[in-house]
């Protein structure tokens, strides 16, 4: 059910029956209607079969095909397992900035992610048509290298990643890119720690990447880590999205949960920083600008600045509260007071929703969202996963799901 005034027309189709698109699309230059197209195909939560790559020059008129991207392998210490993640164009050198996490999961069990997940970015000086630059992410400092690559991952033993294509990276006015990612937190043996008990469990983090000497390669740095009380969020702080507000300052937004806790409510989390990224405060939960909260399901979203000076917010918000990761309908989009980074309760509408013959298993969630170039519309993609479930229990899940595409006026 989609909302008044927006469309939504499927963007890439399901390839076959079990099979999920998830697709996002980015302009590739500053300037321009050059546009690349990322599509994943998955048959299970957390994993990716396949990944193509398809580039338009016509603002998505038209398409072309490109990269086929390898996602799945198999290595001495099991099977190699990447997913990728957002794309952006530099706005000083030009460069298109494309990142993917890796790991390799012993028995190709996703959760074993948290031990072992890495991430990596790609540099593109001809819009994502080849990569002069693939390499790991890798704090600076003598003590930092591929199996310690940053502050608090050992892999195999923790491990980090970028959560969720909505976690999209962003470019500050000096040029310094913050990139939000989650980190996997050691217990006193070292290893993987669940302190909430739910099904994962994260600590948010910002890298802050420079170009380097030869202005060619990334150099980067770690924030302070971001962290919600397991007895209030029992998934700590997961897949945050930033942007920043009239006054400098950068506003994080939070996917909490009550996973395992349905007593607790469910809650969007906000922390501020003053100084880039590099500090936060500690997070609260996220509130209309009448200071009124809201409940909203463990699940992405997004912040997106617009060129009219606006700032939207891309997410879920319930009526009641929520059950860890449900539901994740109804889809909205609401305008966030760029001086308070409150959201406005009455600029808030439904993008999406549940129509009465779809599945309670429903999810409208993992937006990526840009502005169009040409009519100033919101365009997002996203898949609208288990609509045609039989039913609604576990059991009942249908895979299958096309990748679709909405376009919200701006009034």
């Amino acid at each position: 059910m989609v909302g008044a005034g927006i469309r939504r027309e499927i963007f890439i189709p399901s390839p076959h029956a079990g099979a999920s698109v998830v697709a996002a699309s980015y302009y590739t230059r500053p300037q321009g209607l050059d546009l690349i197209s990322i599509a994943e195909i998955m048959q299970r939560s957390d994993t990716v079969e396949a990944a193509d790559f398809r580039y338009s020059p016509d603002n998505g008129r038209t398409w072309a095909a490109g990269e086929e991207f390898p996602t799945v392998g198999v290595r001495p210490g099991g099977r190699l397992r990447r997913a990728m993640r957002a794309a952006l164009a530099d706005p000083v050198t030009g460069r298109l900035l494309q990142f993917y996490m890796e790991g390799i999961l012993p028995s190709d069990d996703p959760l074993e992610g948290f031990r072992q997940w890495v991430t990596y970015y790609r540099a593109s000086e001809d819009g994502g048509r080849t990569w002069y630059v693939n390499e790991q992410i890798i704090q600076q400092g003598p003590e930092f290298n591929a199996d310690h690559p940053i502050a608090g991952v050992r892999r195999h033993h923790t491990g980090f990643m970028i959560g969720d294509i909505a976690s999209r990276p962003i470019f500050l006015a000096d040029g310094t890119l913050l990139v939000p990612v989650l980190i996997a937190p050691a217990g006193p043996d070292g290893n993987y720690f669940n302190a909430g008990g739910g099904y994962t469990y994260t600590d948010g983090a910002v890298l802050r990447g420079r170009w380097g000497p030869d202005g060619r390669h990334l150099q980067w740095e770690r924030s302070e880590l971001i962290k919600i009380d397991p007895n209030l969020s029992t998934r700590g702080a997961d897949e945050p999205t930033l942007e920043v507000l009239a006054d400098g300052r950068l506003l994080m937004l939070i996917r909490g949960s009550n996973d395992k806790k349905p007593h607790l409510p469910g809650r969007r989390w906000m922390a501020y920083s003053s100084d880039q990224g590099r500090t936060w405060t500690k997070p609260v939960p996220w509130t209309y600008t009448d200071g009124s909260a809201f409940f909203s399901p463990a699940a992405s979203s997004q912040l997106l600045a617009h060129s009219s000076g606006r700032l939207f917010w891309l997410g879920n918000i319930s009526p009641t509260n929520t059950t860890g990761n449900r539901p994740r309908y109804p889809f909205i989009i609401g305008e966030v007071d760029r001086r308070t980074g409150l959201l406005e309760r009455q600029r808030v509408r439904v993008v999406d929703d549940k129509a009465p013959h779809e599945s309670t298993l429903l999810a409208l969630s993992s937006p990526s969202s840009r502005e169009d170039r040409e009519t100033g519309e919101i365009v997002v993609n996203m898949t609208r996963w288990g609509a045609n479930s039989a039913g609604n229990g576990r059991n009942d899940y249908n895979w299958t799901a096309n990748a679709y595409l909405y376009r919200i006026p701006v009034a």
